[in-house]
């Protein structure tokens, strides 16, 4: 919310000597975020100044069209005579008066203005688009064109108020009263302890039976709708000066004079509101929820579809406006410069409606149509300021366009009662800690609106601008603001002794800090993700991954689900690593991820003034989907790079694999690793990892080379690595006990051997029998060759050598000891896998 301080100063009395940064500090100090204090006018330097056009010289021999002026600019050149200007701008006629700057002055920027020539003719001084007096937007995209009365020589640096400061308040979700000069002003007014002239304080009429005819069908959606009418408005009235300057200081552009005064409202009192075309409004005006798939045009000029949730409002032949965010096309309000052949609007309809905040969020998210009305109505507006509004804006169409206001007023509410809170007058002390006693807290909350009565138990009475006080604590953080949070005492917690990281925790370090060792480059993600991933991922139509936890209110409507896998994400990293020149990347990621229960449960709201008890605890856990940690890298591109030492390696599946170990190493889980099939892993390169618990494998994750379907429809390079493990599996049958090295008096007795076995036979097969056969005398094992010759092995066959370490703990092994260990090992091999020595 951008704040003008000269508009501020019309209902706070600041003193004249203050600035917008002490003002800043005063509101910093009340809570309210402001972010800047924006100097409008800065290194603005005089003389600029009111000229009328006298004559326009058309330079038609340059490239682009020139215009050679002279310019009445009255006596403040000096001499009176006529001022000769180059300008290539064409929205200007002779006659018109127009912005000049004379030499001698500065634009902002450091822009010294001088004579000089230009395209054969001599310039004294510019005529100014707003752009170059940093105006902000007006609409015109060229030179500023005043009013015709506005009198030839005027400073116009006082008639465009281009010297200002803007304070930019960042309005905090809770506190959408601030979305206005009003609610700016009132926390002004607090802060600095002076009274404020309210603006909603007006005089209106009561409603009556002669008022446009309104019916709402949703009293919940819409719990108050005020409809007024103004007629005989000038088409040819245009919003002054000042009205358009203070819409560009909030960061609004001048559209034409209706729906400025509209917007000016909605800035000063935070009520949106809505004009429409009487004569393009047939029959009773209507608020209602839409009939799914219903149609409207809104004013962007886009066809939108409805759906049965959305507030819109109606007359006889359906939805003319999506109430409380855009309204439609079909009664727009025609300005009086339009081209297409339309009249411009003389009688207009007023409404000032309050809608149902969700609803309306709902609505502007739904639609991906965010508007300066929707910002207020989701964020809370106040209800008993629609009346004032339209009041204000009635008077304004009135006083601006010589229109005349009709008696009949509209006026349709909803019965409601307003909040009231019971506190005890000590809940501040005890939540600050610091001792205010009850005339502060009374102070204090008559201050922001509230009505006060009791004594040591306070019945507080809501303000209608303030939805979002609704129990003692909302009360007591506004004591405790406005009194200052600089001024609550620091106190140190003091943790009890011999606490550190759980185990949890050290593993989730330990295993990060592995693949970190390894190469991998921590790639964290955020844990949402869409649907459609699951079928680019190649996941079957049954897979459990694909049952995900969905958000009610999503950060992005693509993405509003939480992820069952790692890998979406980190897959992700590396696509936008690789698109940006990165080509050789080896990513990790460990992050929870979310599975739904069976039974769905409500979570239950925790109390916030005790403890929760282990019960209320263990309920709420209860209703939270699972989320067991994952472990996932990815690895594409080259794993080592080339050089003097050597040649390079891609990455492989092989990695993946080695990675999937790595993580169990540090889990102290025995990993068992097979071929296996799933999802997006390529099928004859996709490892599957099990451990071993109670007796029973349980898969725990994959590691492998990616299918070239998927690669395709992620958008990833060719031999795309991955792998995800479940960690918190691996932690339930890993020993957490270090294991230190053991290191023997006695020499290893190494031997080599090379099996023969079909190709379907896996390595780890033939690894477990050869560790079972050697017995206990077997110290390691480590494949490495695997060779593959139909002449030499015949087809489908292929040799796997193995290098088996024998060490005995209390001697020194005979060389038929190892011998006979390694006959052993092979003696099993060839019962349970076919494997014979190779010749």
């Amino acid at each position: 919310m951008r704040v003008p301080l000269s508009w501020l100063r019309e209902y706070v009395d600041l003193p004249a000597t203050e600035t917008g940064r002490d003002v800043q500090a005063k509101l910093i100090s009340a809570g309210l975020e402001v972010e800047t204090v924006e100097q409008l006018g800065d290194g603005l330097k005089g003389p600029l100044v009111v000229g009328q056009v006298l004559t326009i010289e058309e330079l038609t021999e340059f490239k682009k069209p020139i215009r050679f002026c002279t310019v009445d600019v009255g006596t403040a050149n000096g001499t009176g005579e006529p001022q000769e200007i180059v300008c290539g701008a064409r929205n200007f006629a002779v006659g018109d008066k127009v912005v000049v700057v004379l030499p001698g002055a500065e634009l902002p920027g450091g822009f010294a203005i001088s004579a000089r020539k230009t395209y054969g003719r001599n310039s004294h001084g510019m005529i100014c688009s707003s752009d170059e007096l940093g105006m902000g937007d007006d609409g015109t995209k060229g030179i500023i064109v005043l009013p015709p009365e506005t009198e030839v020589g005027k400073d116009a640096i006082e008639l465009l108020e281009l010297v200002d400061e803007v304070l930019d308040i960042a309005v905090t979700p809770d506190r959408g009263y601030c979305l206005s000069i009003r609610g700016v002003a009132r926390e002004t007014a607090i802060a600095y302890g002076l009274p404020l002239r309210d603006p909603a304080l007006l005089d209106v009429p009561g409603p009556n039976a002669f008022g446009h005819p309104v019916q709402v069908s949703d009293p919940l959606g819409c719990d108050r709708f005020t409809a007024r009418t103004v007629t005989g408005l000038d088409p040819e009235a245009r919003s002054p000066i000042w009205l358009k300057r203070r819409l560009q200081k909030v960061g609004m552009r001048p559209i034409s004079l209706a729906v400025d005064i509209t917007n000016y409202v909605m800035m000063e009192l935070g009520q949106p509101l809505h004009a429409y075309d009487r004569s393009l409004v047939q029959g009773t005006i209507g608020v209602r929820r839409a009939e799914e798939g219903e149609k409207i045009v809104t004013l962007d000029g886009t066809t939108r579809t409805l759906h049965a949730e959305d507030l819109v409002i109606t007359d006889e032949r359906g939805p003319i406006g999506l109430a409380g965010v855009m309204g439609g096309a079909n009664t727009e309000i025609a300005d009086h410069d339009a081209t297409d052949g339309v009249n411009a609007s003389s009688d207009v309809v007023i409404e000032a409606a309050h809608f149902d905040q969700v609803a309306i969020a709902r609505t502007a998210r739904r639609h991906k149509l965010s508007s300066e009305a929707s910002r207020r109505f989701e964020r809370g507006v106040d209800p008993l300021a629609a009346a004032a509004a339209a009041q204000r804006t009635v008077d304004l169409l009135v006083l601006l366009a010589g229109g005349t206001a009709d008696a009949g007023v509209t006026e349709v509410i909803a019965p409601s009662a307003p909040r009231t809170i019971t506190i005890p007058a000590d809940h501040p002390d005890k939540v600050a800690g610091v001792e205010y006693g009850r005339e502060t807290v009374v102070r204090r909350l008559q201050e922001v609106g509230c009505d006060v009565y009791g004594q040591d138990e306070l019945i507080v009475t809501v303000p209608s601008w303030r939805p979002d006080l609704t129990d003692p604590n909302d009360l007591a953080e506004e004591v405790i603001r406005l009194e200052g949070y600089e001024n609550l005492p620091s106190t140190l917690p003091k943790p009890p002794a011999g606490r550190g990281l759980t185990q949890r925790q050290r593993l989730h370090r330990r295993v990060g800090r592995a693949l970190a060792g390894a190469g991998y480059v921590e790639a964290p993600n955020y844990p949402f993700i869409g649907e459609q991933v699951f079928d680019q991922l190649g996941l079957e139509a049954d897979d459990p991954a694909r049952r995900v936890v969905k958000l009610t209110n999503p950060l992005n409507d693509e993405e509003p689900a939480l992820r069952t896998s790692l890998l979406p994400g980190l897959l992700g990293a590396l696509r936008r690593n690789d698109g940006r020149g990165t080509h050789d990347l080896a990513l990790f990621e460990t992050g929870l991820v979310f599975l739904p229960r069976e039974e769905q449960r409500v979570a239950v709201a925790l109390p916030v003034d005790r403890r929760p008890t282990d019960e209320e605890i263990a309920t709420l856990n209860a209703a939270l989907p699972e989320q067991p940690r994952h472990v996932a890298v990815v690895v594409a591109g080259a794993r080592e790079q080339a050089g003097w030492w050597g040649k390079g390696r891609p990455a492989d599946w092989a990695d993946t694999v080695e990675a999937g170990r790595a993580v169990a190493r540090e889990a102290g889980a025995e990993l068992v690793v097979r071929k296996g099939q799933y999802g997006p892993w390529h099928p004859g390169r996709c490892a599957e990892f099990l451990v071993v618990a109670d007796g029973t494998e349980r898969v725990v994750g994959h590691a492998g080379e990616l299918h070239p379907r998927v690669l395709k429809a992620l958008g990833l390079p060719a031999r795309t690595a991955a792998m995800e493990i479940d960690l918190d599996a691996l932690e339930q049958v890993g020993d957490s006990a270090p294991q230190a090295p053991s290191i023997s008096t006695f020499p290893v007795a190494t031997q080599d051997v090379a099996l023969v076995v079909d190709a379907f036979v896996p390595h780890a097969d033939v690894e477990a029998a050869l560790r079972e056969g050697a017995g206990e005398l077997l110290e390691g094992i480590r494949l490495f060759d695997v060779y593959e010759n139909a002449e030499q092995l015949g087809d489908g066959r292929k040799s796997l050598a193995y290098a088996l370490r024998f060490r005995a703990a209390d001697r020194t092994l005979t060389v038929d000891e190892a011998s006979a260990a390694r006959d052993a090992a092979v003696s099993l091999a060839g019962e349970r896998t076919g494997a014979v020595l190779r010749s």
